[in-house]
């Protein structure tokens, strides 16, 4: 389809005018924008740029949450040509200078008075940067910074020059192409800077359309938009798949709102990370703990038969009557309320990506019927890779290629993908560009992984990540790090994991607790704890860790291939990681290299086989303050079994 987002946006305003396409929700209550009345703000932001200087070709920043005068605004830039940039809003200041720099920014959108304060604590460093325009007006009365001003501003002035000349803006987006660019998205940056990866409407419209295909989307569905909009899968699932189908984006209040907000949108097509539905299942198991026993045989009860007749049910293969029966009545007594107090009673589809899911948290969703799947993908290729139809998901796959999707894998074990939804490039940075993209267009996605026999993708690490043991009972095996933190932060005691063992005799393991499971188990016991330093190191929950360590080692050891990344030894971390220490990247993923050289006492301790290690760590804390946590850390060693030829 020859199309562009702005030109979606007119089709649904022309053809639909008075349906709702986004909803807001202040001070408790929904607001609702039409399609008309959302053409019409993108008219006005787009006149008003453009009466401000905004051109064709050039970036504009937008730094915020979820708020349709956000969205309106990265479709004012693309009706104009303009580039929307968005970047993480919980972000510190330092790390917007590279994109705004790189990018060459003069101008940018702020949701509020935060990201305003960020925003000009670093025009020093970008000189360029002369119009920022914020959002929300809360504590901004009495800045008068040079080139800042409010939307309402920059609306009102793009009314006045529309109404001078009134066929600008139809000229604008009738000028634009499917292949111009759309929308830059920064890489994580897990080692060095973050790379620009640039979009076109074309790949991120054709990505939108065949996940919508894939899962028969329509106008119907209501989305909840509450993950960082600079992440590349929010900005397809609630702007793109949006703007090709026409559904419902609802914004909610606030981050702490999101939980009562989801139970109240009701949301049919839904997306998180698997630490969301970690989340949602540990609050869930907290409370059961807490229930009166015979509230809590009954949930035990039901359960048992959801996991042993859920996922089948939720296939379509074959469930015994009596069985049907008595999910049914479960459905009644246990999973629909459950279902309902989840926000999850209305879902028809639900994905997670990002990271390897449990499978015991996979089977748990799907077993309570929630049509829970995989996907795979990634910023550089508009996320649509590899979906999981309806009756084929599997908590170890990532599903089958989608439409217009080509996967081989190397010599080496990489995936490689051929897509119209590849990137057209990293910004400025054409030798990057080279390493990803062959002459022929073919991506390195850098994972490794196979095609199994049922045609389903399985990822195992990152190729770079795969590493080798040296020495040891299992010289020259293969070592997964990342396969073995996934496994690890299945249990709900296990917040984070950092694994290493490549190039060394054994493999030890990092670990940060998930202190609200943790600390709700320790209450039980009666065990008393001063905060997260203190509880983390108690012996009674070294042996929690221990059992979850040595279980995994017990699963390890099944799998000829990856029985040498057991673990020999691990430690509690006194401190949990943070992508504000800089210990994980702004999507929460490890950096396990800048782990490694700020943690070196500490895995040095553990190949030298200390029992313990004192450390000292310098802190960011919420309030901008810096600070020293320090500790003496337990390190012990867990149960690793032999091969099954050297144990006969």
């Amino acid at each position: 389809m020859q199309t562009t987002f702005p030109q979606l946006l007119q089709k649904h305003a022309g053809e639909r005018p008075t349906a709702s396409a986004m909803r807001e929700k202040e001070y408790g209550i929904w607001q609702t924008l039409s399609w008309q009345q959302l053409a019409d703000m993108v008219r006005s932001i787009a006149c008003g740029l453009h009466q401000a200087g905004l051109r064709r070709g050039e970036h504009l920043v937008v730094v915020g949450a979820n708020r349709p005068r956000l969205y309106a605004t990265m479709l004012a830039a693309q009706a104009l040509g303009a580039i929307p940039v968005p970047l993480y809003q919980d972000a510190v200041a330092a790390e917007y200078v590279f994109p705004v720099n790189n990018a060459e920014v003069r101008f940018a959108l702020a949701e509020d008075q935060e990201q305003v304060d960020k925003l000009l604590e670093v025009r020093e460093q970008c000189p360029q940067l002369s119009h920022i325009y914020y959002d929300d007006p809360r504590g901004l009365r009495n800045y008068a910074e040079q080139g800042l001003g409010s939307l309402d501003e920059l609306v009102a002035a793009g009314d006045v020059f529309a109404k001078q000349h009134p066929h600008f803006f139809q000229s604008e987006v009738d000028r634009c192409s499917p292949d111009d660019v759309a929308a830059m998205f920064f890489t994580s940056g897990t080692t060095g800077n973050p790379k620009g990866v640039v979009h076109t409407h074309r790949s991120l419209i054709d990505r939108a359309q065949a996940g919508a295909e894939f899962d028969r989307l329509t106008a119907d569905e209501e989305v909840l938009a509450y993950l960082p909009p600079a992440w590349i899968g929010q900005n397809i699932f609630s702007y793109a798949q949006w703007l090709a189908c026409g559904y419902v984006v609802n914004c909610p209040e606030s981050a702490a709102t999101v939980s009562i907000d989801l139970k109240e949108v009701g949301p049919t097509y839904y997306f998180a990370p698997p630490r969301v539905f970690e989340g949602l299942l540990t609050s869930v198991m907290i409370r059961m703990e807490d229930a009166g026993s015979i509230k809590r045989q009954m949930f035990q009860y039901f359960m048992a038969l959801a996991k042993r007749v859920g996922p089948a049910l939720m296939d379509g293969k074959p469930v015994g009557l009596a069985d049907r029966l008595r999910y049914a009545l479960g459905n009644l007594l246990v999973y629909g309320p459950l279902r309902n107090n989840l926000g999850l009673s209305r879902v028809r589809v639900a994905y997670t990506a990002g990271e390897a899911i449990g499978p015991d948290l996979f089977t748990f969703y799907r077993a309570i019927g929630v049509n829970l799947k995989q996907l795979y993908g990634s910023t550089e290729t508009a996320v649509f890779v590899c979906l999981q139809p309806d009756n084929q998901a599997r908590a170890d796959t990532v599903g089958v290629p989608c439409s217009g999707v080509e996967i081989k894998v190397s010599d080496n074990g990489e995936i490689l993908v051929r897509s119209p939804g590849l990137l057209k490039g990293y910004y400025k940075n054409d030798a990057a560009t080279a390493e990803v993209l062959t002459a022929d267009g073919w991506y390195h996605t850098s994972d490794a992984g196979f095609i199994d026999a049922h045609g389903h993708l399985k990822i195992i690490d990152r190729v770079k990540d795969v590493g080798r043991i040296a020495g040891g009972r299992f010289d020259g095996a293969m070592f997964a790090p990342k396969y073995v933190e996934n496994k690890l932060k299945f249990f709900p005691y296990i917040k984070e994991a950092v694994a290493y063992g490549d190039g060394r005799d054994q493999v030890c393991v990092m670990l940060n607790i998930d202190f609200d499971a943790v600390g709700n188990w320790a209450e039980r016991r009666n065990l008393p704890y001063a905060g997260y330093t203190d509880l983390a190191q108690k012996p009674e929950v070294y042996q929690l860790l221990r059992e979850c360590v040595e279980q995994i080692n017990a699963d390890l050891i099944a799998d000829e291939r990856l029985a040498g990344s057991q673990i020999s030894r691990f430690l509690v971390l006194h401190k949990e990681l943070d992508a504000d220490d800089g210990e994980l990247t702004r999507t929460n993923k490890v950096r396990r290299g800048f782990i490694a050289d700020k943690y070196q006492p500490l895995v040095d301790a553990l190949y030298a086989g200390l029992n313990e290690q004192f450390i000292e760590t310098q802190v960011k804390f919420d309030d901008g303050r810096s600070g020293v946590v320090s500790a003496t850390l337990r390190i012990e060693d867990a149960k690793t079994f032999a091969p099954v030829k050297e144990a006969a």
